[in-house]
């Protein structure tokens, strides 16, 4: 019995010897995969909130005081430049015109009779120059009366959409009382603001006769179907943020944007010679970004890096890293710094091919 007992330890030793032994052979005949980093002239897209702006967003005002009598348009509607938008009852600037109209015909006989009489050696050429000037005061106080009874009417100043009304039918109007306002969307300016670094390096990247062209990303997470163009950069820096504004100016032909809108500039930023390896490459310790490098004698050793860019699937690195090395791909988690390893070494642009990279 006890041989028994005995001779049943002696396999249960055995076997978890083999069990181990096993597992060891599996462990070391796993294989990695490595790649190296890939030089090439790349851009990463940098996303900025912006606001949306109509080229022209002006209030219309009411030029002269009196009671609303009649509304052409409706809020929301497109108008031409010109068309009538609101008349204001014009019977008291009629009144004042015709009077100043007969003041101006009285004015002109007077000089005409003087003028006889001048020609004739009957009055003083001072009396006929009283007169003229009588008439010449008459003749602009018609003119400034008929530009009064003109203001009754307000014409749109430009093709536009009318925004909301601020006074409705009937309401009684001071001079100056804001009416509604005129949005030109023909085009839209989108203005979003570049820290100082960021500022810095797009302009000594861009060559001061070309044009930054950029994307729009709208509230809904589409992208405008129209590419808009960096035209204009403010003069100066917002000292407390440290940013400055950009302009971009898109065509909205189809009217899809409006004035006040928000939404992401995606513009891109060209890397020159950028030294590029996957994201899954990386990871970090203490805010440190590292990799594993293997050796020439295929040990793993631990690396810090620096990235400079990062992209959906990729970063560029700015130090710790050479062309030529070889790093760790997969199984980050199953080696550790001194560690033999087999692996299978993968071409840079098989391994890009899969991920998302913009090339030029």
């Amino acid at each position: 019995m006890n041989k028994f007992i005995v001779f049943i330890g002696l396999c249960a030793i055995m076997l978890n010897t083999s069990c181990k032994s096993h597992k060891k052979e599996q462990e070391i005949e796993t294989s990695f995969m490595v790649t190296s980093p890939l030089r090439i002239d790349t851009s990463v897209t940098k996303e900025y909130v912006c606001q949306i702006r109509s080229i022209s967003h002006i209030e219309i005002m009411a030029q002269e005081r009196g009671y609303l009598e009649n509304i052409y348009i409706d809020e929301g509607q497109h108008v031409k430049k010109g068309q009538p938008l609101f008349k204001i009852m014009p019977k008291l600037y009629e009144a004042e015109y015709k009077r100043a109209q007969a003041e101006a015909k009285v004015a002109e006989i007077e000089y005409l009779n003087t003028k006889a009489l001048a020609d004739s050696n009957i009055v003083s050429p001072n009396e006929l120059a009283m007169a003229k000037a009588k008439y010449d005061k008459a003749n602009a106080e018609l003119a400034l009366a008929d530009v009064h009874l003109q203001f009754t009417i307000v014409n749109a100043p430009f093709d536009g959409i009318i925004d909301r009304f601020h006074v409705r039918l009937g309401s009684l109007i001071d001079e100056g009382e804001l009416l509604t306002t005129l949005s030109d969307n023909s085009e839209m300016w989108v203005y979003f603001n570049v820290p100082e670094v960021e500022y810095l390096e797009f302009k000594s990247k861009v060559k001061n006769d070309s044009l930054m062209k950029v994307n729009l990303l709208m509230a809904n997470n589409e992208v405008f179907p129209y590419t808009g163009i960096v035209e204009t950069i403010e003069a100066d820096f917002n000292n407390e943020t440290g940013n400055i504004a950009f302009r971009a100016t898109f065509p909205n032909p189809n009217g899809l944007l409006r004035h006040g809108e928000t939404g992401n500039i995606l513009m891109p930023v060209p890397l020159r010679n950028a030294l590029i390896i996957p994201q899954k490459a990386t990871f970090e310790i203490m805010d440190k970004k590292f990799v594993f490098v293997v050796d020439k004698n295929d040990v793993v050793k631990q690396k810090e890096i620096k990235i400079g860019q990062e992209m959906t699937d990729l970063c560029a690195v700015t130090w710790g890293l050479n062309d030529g090395d070889r790093i760790l791909l997969e199984g980050l988690r199953k080696v550790k710094d001194g560690d033999k390893i087999s692996f299978e070494y993968e071409e840079p642009r098989e391994v890009m091919s899969h991920l998302k990279l913009f090339t030029e």
